[in-house]
């Protein structure tokens, strides 16, 4: 069923218009019947036929919710912001009591003013993080206008999720869920940035309109890239790109252990679409063991979704030679570092930082910021407990890494500075050390429960 939905909403699909009788006007313009003010205490008022929310110094996030919830339909509406704020309008929204005090849950559409651009995409607000930065789509970073009234249109139908600001195309993604939820618009909250108090995001004209199967042939063609968190599926686009399961998500069709003819008998466990390395005492391939593709890859794009658990260690390794290492320890290749760390030593260990998550590992640091300085953190990592993912893209001897759609890493194999770096690593001692031309891929055993799912590849 989920299948044929997905496809259903791939039909093709025309511009529109709202027509007036079909969409309805979520602000009478005369006072907030239909809403309700949740989580923060910042406030909001009206000022003739706009909503008007003021940042409050020591407020968390608030929200203004509508009573109603909403599943599938159009949304649009008009923002005017001050210079420095962060807010959104959240969509498909819940709450309750026992998640983190009743704060609000559920997916936001970002609206920013600042030069990381990202006003039009995708974030799940208190829960899984970005869903959609728009480093996917970055002709869309200026599509938002500072200090004018700014259009955003939403579409929301089943489970894919279209936004254009100013008629631009922001975001289009695929969700793993169909959820139900209120429209709820936010004052962000402020804690340090104390010439942020008082300074105000406005809205007006919010109307939406509920749509049905029926009502596809009226939407908009998106030309945004998509993002899809099909579990374990993928979508008629990506087919048709060429993208592959690498896992299907049921048996260990394809993989095998890396020191082994056949999968591990025990070490790992595949449930629920999910498939984990267990834990065992933190050891490097010392339970189950590492495991690899039967087939080598040569160029090629890999995505993996990760979960860790607190002070968990893994990796997923490319250009791998099984017959490299067959002592104790791991298989040899490069390597995706996955780890939690604030909590594992590793993090601390290596050269300036070289082990962490999305690293190369011991031999580049990820850092977002050297790619886009706009950004305000080196990377972004989802809490622990919550999904992340990788993205690995191989072209001849350039390489490039992405966390959570961010790049992080980018390098060159065979290079000068490369045969420097491998020299001063831990894999110094390894001939040609990931220079080959091609290798497995490896998914590691480092004694941690850290699960994956969505693994998928597209060669070149």
């Amino acid at each position: 069923m989920r299948k044929l939905t997905y496809v259903l909403c791939l039909a093709i699909l025309l511009p529109c218009v709202l027509s007036a009788q079909n969409k309805t006007n979520l602000f009478n313009g005369k006072n907030f019947n239909g809403w309700r003010i949740l989580y923060g205490t910042a406030e909001y008022a009206i000022d003739g036929d706009q909503i008007v929310g003021t940042s409050k110094m020591g407020s968390p996030n608030t929200f203004l919710a509508t009573k109603r919830n909403y599943t599938n339909f159009i949304l649009e509406y008009e923002v005017k912001m001050d210079e420095g704020l962060n807010s959104g309008v959240q969509i498909r929204t819940s709450t309750d009591k026992d998640f983190k005090e009743g704060r609000p849950f559920g997916l936001q559409i970002e609206c920013e003013d600042s030069q990381r651009g990202w006003a039009g995409g995708v974030f799940d607000e208190a829960r899984k993080g970005w869903r959609y930065p728009l480093e996917y789509n970055p002709k869309a970073k200026s599509a938002f206008k500072k200090g004018e009234w700014n259009k955003f249109k939403v579409i929301a139908y089943n489970n894919r999720i279209l936004t254009w600001v100013n008629g631009v195309a922001c975001s289009n993604l695929v969700e793993e869920e169909v959820e139900t939820g209120f429209i709820g618009l936010q004052v962000h909250g402020i804690h340090k940035k104390e010439h942020l108090d008082g300074k105000q995001i406005r809205w007006k004209n919010i109307y939406l309109q509920e749509i049905g199967e029926k009502d596809l042939e009226q939407h908009f063609v998106s030309d945004a890239p998509e993002v899809s968190y099909l579990k374990n599926e993928l979508t008629p686009k990506q087919i048709k790109d060429g993208w592959k399961l690498l896992w299907d998500g049921q048996t260990t069709k394809g993989w095998r252990g890396s020191k082994l003819e056949n999968f591990p008998e025990n070490g790992w466990e595949i449930k629920d679409g999910v498939l984990s390395v267990l834990a065992s005492d933190g050891g490097e391939s010392a339970n189950g063991g590492d495991i690899v593709t039967k087939r080598k890859y040569k160029n090629f794009i890999i995505e993996v979704d990760f979960k860790l658990t607190q002070g968990a260690n893994s990796g997923i390794k490319y250009f791998v030679d099984t017959d490299l290492n067959q002592g104790a320890g791991s298989s040899i290749g490069c390597e995706f570092q996955i780890l939690d760390d604030k909590k594992h030593p590793d993090a601390k260990k290596g050269t300036k930082g070289n082990r962490t998550i999305g690293s190369l590992y011991d031999l580049i640091k990820a850092n977002g910021q050297e790619y886009n300085p706009y950004l305000p953190r080196e990377k972004y990592v989802n809490a622990i407990g919550q999904w992340n993912r990788a993205r690995i893209e191989v072209k001849g001897s350039h390489v490039k890494h992405f966390l959570n759609g961010c790049k992080v890493v980018e390098y060159d194999r065979g290079t000068q500075m490369w045969k420097a770096l491998v020299a001063y690593s831990k894999y110094g001692k390894w001939p040609n050390f990931g220079e080959f031309e091609d290798g497995n891929i490896l998914i590691q055993d480092h004694g941690d429960k850290v699960s994956f799912k969505n693994i998928k590849i597209k060669e070149l």
